[in-house]
């Protein structure tokens, strides 16, 4: 068992992330592991898709991205754990192996399986396990499409297990984001699955790491004091022994790391107070920070409980197909000229296509300055089950040009969309996590089985807990736009967008905690038309709200323009609240 922190030095928060990463931690600060998380809801789908054409399953950027380094990795002695093993985890340990063996070092590759239940669902189904959708109840027989992907979100002792035996790279598939911090904390510091305090530390400073620039300044309402944020760097965890941990960065890097960025990150793509892991149940309401130092900040010690007895597993189908286009109007009368546009396009394709939707962007100033001011986008997107249909999309959009609405116009530079796309759902679903065969496969081929925790947790001990609306007087002072006093960070969870908002200091948190009620925000946030679920973070300052099917199916399917909830948090904090006094 280590005595040291181990530190952890992310690498990539999604697929597409700034390929220089890896360059520029290899050239930063040490570092004993390299985790790069690749995955996303929205990333298995497109995944899914792509194998069904032929191509890998894998996400080759990374290995791409690794291959330059692999001599120094293996002087140095670094560690190199990702999940870019997407659909094909096996797959890409052996490319990785080929490439390792042209660079002629010696490195052990091994990866981590048991994710991809896609092979069993028709035995799940057989034996009684419905896998119901988790928002919508409905069991997956009566989905309606044949699914094309399963994969589970597993645990980071897997990835633990793999390291301990020599491993020197893991590859993963579908372990959760936090998993990859996670399980070389435990093999670092020798945690079995039943440390659940431990493991519960470390699955939050996985969960502010996993994102990359999310903790170090990137997409944070607070851009403007963040300093070099043309390149912002990639944050690094020191987990501790009891897994307290401290976030920091590459000290040559642009960014920060303040209580704030890492609130942010804290507070992102969660559904409450219980953050339900594989590895434990972390209670978020027991996290506190402090500001150690520059770019440093400290999570204590957090309290965690056994993990759920059921694993999240993510099954995707393909639905149809869809195209789209973004066109422009100008004023006047916006209005009048985006209802001409909806009512020619759907006498040219109704019969044709399944959803057709005319969305306008944004409003055109009064009085312009310049025609730009006086100019809003259309995004325009047509789905069908088959392909073939949506063919008649461009012929109708370019059939308008001398017979729509005065003024109809599109990007001139910009290429005009012919053929369609697939469109792929998601289904969210739960499994019993006895039925998973979790494991590290080595690379003499040697299959170790991970780790369970003896116990998990009840019905009770994962219920998310009743957050009472506050009992303080209505503010009524002056109209203040909300983000003059808060920050916010939202993201997506399946069909769920979520939105947490801090108050940066306490003279403003009992403010906060009256302004932003449920009955309030159903009013700032017209959009959210299903339930919307609060709660409140005394230690970060924060109300949490989850806006329940603002996603429809989920990020993969629907036709929002800020498809998976992005700005929400922002758009919530352009409002205009009655101020403090």
């Amino acid at each position: 068992m280590a005595t040291r922190s181990l530190r952890i030095g992310n690498v990539s928060g999604y697929l597409g992330d700034r390929y220089t990463a890896v360059d520029e931690a290899m050239a930063g600060d040490p570092v004993d592991v390299l985790m790069g998380d690749y995955l996303a809801e929205i990333t298995l789908a497109a995944l899914a898709a792509s194998a069904r054409r032929g191509k890998p399953g894998h996400v080759a950027y990374a290995l791409d991205q690794l291959t330059p380094h692999l001599p120094e990795i293996a002087r140095r002695g670094i560690r190199v754990v990702t999940n870019a093993g997407g659909l094909d985890p096996a797959g890409m340990a052996d490319e990785l192996r080929r490439r390792i063996a042209d660079a002629g070092v010696h490195l052990r590759v091994a990866h981590v399986a048991g994710d991809g239940v896609f092979e069993r669902l028709a035995d799940f189904h057989a034996d009684g396990h419905g896998m119901e959708h988790l928002d919508t109840g409905a069991p997956l027989k009566d989905w309606g499409v044949e699914p094309i992907a399963a994969n589970a979100y597993l645990g980071g002792f897997g990835i633990a297990t793999a390291l301990a035996a020599g491993a020197d790279i893991v590859v993963t598939g579908r372990v959760t984001d936090a998993s990859l911090t996670a399980g070389p904390a435990a093999w670092w510091h020798g945690w079995t699955p039943d440390d659940h305090d431990a493991l519960a530390g470390a699955v939050t400073a996985g969960h502010v790491i996993e994102c990359g620039a999310h903790a170090t300044g990137g997409n944070f309402s607070g851009f403007r004091d963040v300093p070099g944020m043309l390149r912002p760097g990639f944050p690094i965890a020191e987990i501790a022994a009891d897994g307290s941990s401290v976030i920091t960065k590459h000290a040559a890097d642009g960014g920060t790391v303040t209580v704030d960025t890492v609130t942010a990150q804290l507070l992102y793509e969660i559904q409450g107070p219980r953050y339900l892991n594989p590895d434990a149940t972390v209670h978020l309401d027991s996290v506190q920070l402090s500001q150690e130092g520059p770019d440093r900040v400290a999570i204590g010690p957090v309290t965690g409980s056994p993990p759920p007895p059921t694993a999240k597993v993510a099954v995707f189908a393909p639905i149809g197909y869809e195209i789209s286009t973004m066109l422009f109007c100008t004023a006047p009368d916006v209005a009048g000229k985006v209802e001409l546009l909806r009512a020619q396009l759907r006498t040219q394709l109704e019969g044709h296509v399944d959803q057709l939707d005319v969305t306008p962007l944004g409003v055109a100033a009064e009085d312009p300055a310049t025609q730009w001011a006086a100019t809003v986008p259309i995004r325009v997107i047509a789905t069908a089950r088959d392909a073939e249909p949506l063919r008649r999309f461009a012929p109708a959009v370019g059939s308008l040009y001398l017979q729509g609405f005065p003024g109809f116009h599109h990007d001139g530079h910009a290429p005009r969309a012919a053929e369609p796309w697939p469109r792929i759902e998601y289904w969210p679903a739960l499994l019993d996590s006895a039925l998973l065969e979790h494991h590290a496969v080595l690379d003499d081929g040697t299959r170790v089985e991970a780790p369970r925790s003896a116990r998990t947790a009840t019905p009770d001990e994962l219920a998310q807990p009743v957050h009472p609306e506050p009992d303080l007087p209505v503010p009524d002072g002056e109209p203040v736009e909300l983000g003059t006093l808060t920050f916010a960070r939202a993201g997506d969870k399946g069909g769920n967008a979520n939105v947490g908002v801090w108050a940066p200091g306490p003279e403003h948190w009992d403010w906060l905690r009256a302004t932003l009620t449920t009955a309030r925000a159903k009013e700032l946030l017209p959009e959210a038309g299903g339930a919307i679920v609060r709660h409140e973070f005394p230690h970060l300052r924060a109300v949490h709200l989850v806006l329940t099917g603002l996603l429809g199916s989920g990020g993969s399917a629907n036709l929002r323009v800020d498809q998976i909830g992005k700005s929400v948090g922002e758009y919530l904090r352009a409002k205009h609240v009655p101020g403090p006094r």
